[in-house]
């Protein structure tokens, strides 16, 4: 089941108080950037980060899953406590990096 158009708006308004707040489609699922990372896989109306050592004490006790088929596994973001998705999203995209970029294509 792809993600709703409702909760990736939803993801995203979470989010706005960090900055520049994007989404892009990928195969029926989701990608969430803030201020040009990328933070979240949205898949099946969950939003899925990382596991990095940055961020699992603040994710204590966390549900975990595979947001597609042959992925890491990743934790599971409770979206209803927003002050600690915004603590934690702030604490993970200080560690990731940013997209490579993209080669230009030869004519």
């Amino acid at each position: 089941m792809a993600c709703s158009n409702e909760f990736i708006e939803f993801v995203c308004d979470v989010l706005s108080p960090l900055g520049e707040v994007r989404s892009r489609k990928m195969m029926g699922d989701y990608l969430i950037y803030v201020n040009e990372k990328c933070v979240i896989t949205a898949c099946d109306d969950n939003a899925y980060v990382k596991k990095l050592p940055c961020i699992t004490k603040l994710m204590a006790d966390p549900e975990c899953g595979h947001p597609y088929e042959g992925a890491k596994e990743a934790y599971i973001l409770d979206l209803t406590d927003r002050r600690k998705v915004l603590k934690v999203i702030e604490t993970l995209w200080e560690e990731l990096p940013f997209p490579k970029p993209k080669k230009p294509k030869n004519n």
